[in-house]
């Protein structure tokens, strides 16, 4: 084999290398997306929660508030048990874009709940907009904004009643 095609394959091989490590990555932030939402369906178990974001993450949603740091957003996953009595996250469609350890992904929201304060059964959907930062080899969340499309009670259905 000649020097020219050891260059050849030495750059071939790096460029499929990059594209196995974006795949990989991406895959890395879809099981953290899954795992955000088992265990916000395991009665919002906080700690869990917090455990997959970075320290100085934020998590915010224009009704429920805006949660800097690991410890706030562990202090509100605390009291969403409190919020929901019951929910399921679907999260739907997810876009995500890789570049080096940092990534973003938009994904669409559906959820079922009951609302803890009277029982009421309720549909929730929303575009969850996501950044992502590698902590030494694990994705964690560095943000995460929800943006309600709407939050319509069950019986009503969204087209009479968008938010209530």
């Amino acid at each position: 084999m000649t020097a020219e095609h050891e260059t050849i394959d030495t750059a071939r091989i790096e460029r499929l290398e990059r594209r196995l490590r974006v795949l990989e990555d991406t895959e890395a932030i879809r099981t953290l997306k899954t795992l955000y939402a088992a265990h916000c369906d395991d009665d919002y178990n906080y700690d869990a929660i917090a455990g997959l974001f970075a320290e100085d993450a934020v998590w915010e949603h224009p009704v429920m508030g805006r949660f800097e740091g690991r410890e706030a957003i562990r202090g509100f996953f605390r009291d969403a048990a409190g919020i929901f009595s019951f929910a399921v996250h679907y999260s739907l469609n997810g876009q995500i874009h890789v570049d080096g350890d940092r990534a973003e992904a938009k994904w669409y929201l559906f959820m079922p709940c009951v609302m803890a304060a009277d029982g009421r059964a309720m549909w929730r959907a929303g575009i969850d907009v996501e950044r992502y930062v590698r902590v030494g080899e694990e994705w964690r969340f560095a943000y995460k904004n929800s943006k309600p499309l709407f939050h319509s009670p069950f019986d009503e259905g969204w087209a009479r009643t968008r938010f209530a």
